[in-house]
Order: C-alpha cells, then structure tokens, then sequence
C-alpha cells in the first residue's frame, strides 16, 4: 500500500461508507469492486480527491431504500482504479483497518457517512505476528470437506504454502458465507480466533446436503 497508517489518530473520524452484504474486507485483503450506482460513483469521485478511504460495511435489516448498518466495518484505502467506457470504476480496496460505528452522519452527500473508531481496531495497523497459533491440518481438512461440498477447488500449492495472514483472511474473504457469516469472521478479535471461527463455519456447512459445482477462483 502507497500510504501507510501508523496509528487509530492517523485515520479520519468521518468516513464515507459502501453498504454491501456478503462483501468482506480485512486488513491487507484485497477486495476488487465494480461500481456503477451514480451516488456511490459520486462517493468514489470524492475520495479519489482525498484520502481514498472507504468503508465496507454489512446492513442488519430495516429498509430496503436505508437499511440499518452493522457495528463494525472496514475501511479500504483504494489501490486501483480504472474508468470504463460505460462509466463504470473498477477500483481495489487494499484494507486498512476495521472500526466501530459510533454515530450515522447527516446526509450532506447522496452515500451514507459514518463517525468510525478505529482506536477498538489499532492492532489492525500492525501485521499479525509470527507464529500465528491455529491447528493447521484441522483447517485444511475442514478446507477440503467444505470445497468438496460446494464443488469449488483453490491452488492447494499455494495455500499450504501461504502464511497464515493471508490463507484465512483470503479464505475468509472469497468463499461464499451468509452475511452474517462473513459479519462473525470480521468481528473476530484476532487472527487466531478468525481461524477457529473459519475451521467451525466451513465444517458445519460441510455436513449440510451438497450444492452444484463451482471453481473458486
């Protein structure tokens, strides 16, 4: 990432937020986004200007038009970005760390903004330290049962290669979680936990009857 934060005051108190279900960011994951919706190209046009800061956030129910936004999100700086011909942006958010809601901003803008604490979260500025203790087979076993349920498939030379930091928080990421699924793997409190929580989810969906197939890609 070009920009580096080193601490919670480093990061702006107001942030514009994405609402977007099933859509999972961690810090230092990779999240690539198709935007195409004029108010949230208009949030992208602004934060291009500034600090390129968004938040990804899950809703909790309440109105299709202004559904009510979860506690905890995650804040993205974008790393790529590219213009279509049709007017859409490609961007990547590059995570940077997750916060706390503690209030819903006024709508001056047509997106919605927040008021983020990220002080709960300072950790997220630093990566996670070696070794991360998480038992390693029973993941990939559970790994395993769950792909062969769904009929997915990853690069396994890759993955059992990969630290820890990046084998869940990817994982966690890119397979196909409930919303509120993908909610419990955010608010994990560490990377530890996120693994057990990951080991746990993927085996109780590997026990449920079995999808039509799929590559994850």
């Amino acid at each position: 990432m070009a920009h580096s934060y080193v601490k919670a005051s480093d990061l702006p108190q107001a942030l514009p937020v994405f609402p977007l279900d099933g859509a999972l960011l961690l810090p230092r994951g990779q999240l690539p986004l198709n935007i195409f919706e004029p108010r949230y190209l208009n949030m992208i046009d602004d934060v291009m200007a500034g600090d390129r800061l968004i938040g990804m956030i899950q809703t909790t129910g309440g109105s299709r038009e202004r559904p009510a936004l979860a506690p905890i999100g995650c804040a993205g700086r974008i790393t790529h970005f590219a213009e279509t011909s049709d007017g859409r942006y490609l961007i990547t958010l590059t995570g940077v760390a997750r916060f706390r809601v503690t209030a819903e901003l006024p709508a001056a803008m047509p997106y919605r903004q927040v008021r983020a604490e990220f002080v709960s979260f300072e950790a997220d500025l630093s990566p996670a330290p070696e070794p991360v203790t998480f038992d390693r087979p029973a993941f990939f076993d559970a790994l395993r049962l769950y792909l062969e349920r769904r009929g997915l498939d990853v690069d396994w030379e890759t993955a059992e290669s990969a630290p820890p930091e990046a084998l869940i928080n990817s994982l966690a990421m890119a397979l196909p979680f409930e919303a509120a699924e993908k909610q419990a793997l955010l608010e994990a409190p560490d990377l530890e936990n996120r693994a057990g929580a990951l080991t746990t989810l993927m085996r109780i969906d590997a026990a449920e009857p079995g999808d039509g197939e799929t590559r994850l890609q």
